[in-house]
């Protein structure tokens, strides 16, 4: 289980003494907690699944490449560095992503699943991906992919 990987590389961090992986292991599990409570309000006692922790694992991934964008225009290279370092900590609780190449065959799989024909169905189409591969498709990527085959067709 996922809650499980976690807390074990907070105590390997922890015995490593990886201040970066502590850090950021701390920081996962802190919104992990948030999520958990959000989840048991909502009758949810178990908290959030591993396919929502994956999700939310992206987001953070996708928050840092963000942000390592707009260090390096402003000539911040060493907190881009340290935001690298952090998905990097990330990326170790992920599945492989899926490449342009896996994507687009995932893409054509759904598609014909859903027997999509226009841009209409997109919504469709996008749901079969995140049932099917949460945690290993970047969706943004995926969405694009997605457009361009329904406009094709």
């Amino acid at each position: 289980m996922l809650r499980d990987d976690l807390r074990n590389a907070l105590k390997q961090a922890l015995k490593d003494q990886e201040k970066c992986a502590l850090a950021t292991v701390r920081l996962i599990l802190a919104a992990l907690k948030d999520r958990d409570i959000a989840a048991r309000g909502n009758g949810n006692e178990d908290g959030i699944s591993d396919e929502e922790i994956l999700s939310m694992l992206q987001t953070m991934v996708r928050q840092r490449q963000d942000s390592i964008g707009m260090f390096e225009q402003g000539g911040r290279v060493e907190l881009a560095e340290a935001e690298r370092e952090e998905i990097g900590v990330l990326e170790r609780f992920l599945p492989r992503q899926l490449d342009e190449t896996e994507i687009a065959h995932a893409v054509k799989k759904a598609i014909a699943e859903t027997s999509s024909k226009t841009l209409k169905d997109m919504g469709k189409v996008m749901t079969v991906l995140r049932e099917g591969h949460a945690g290993e498709m970047n969706f943004g990527k995926a969405s694009q992919v997605v457009k361009e085959m329904l406009s094709a067709a």
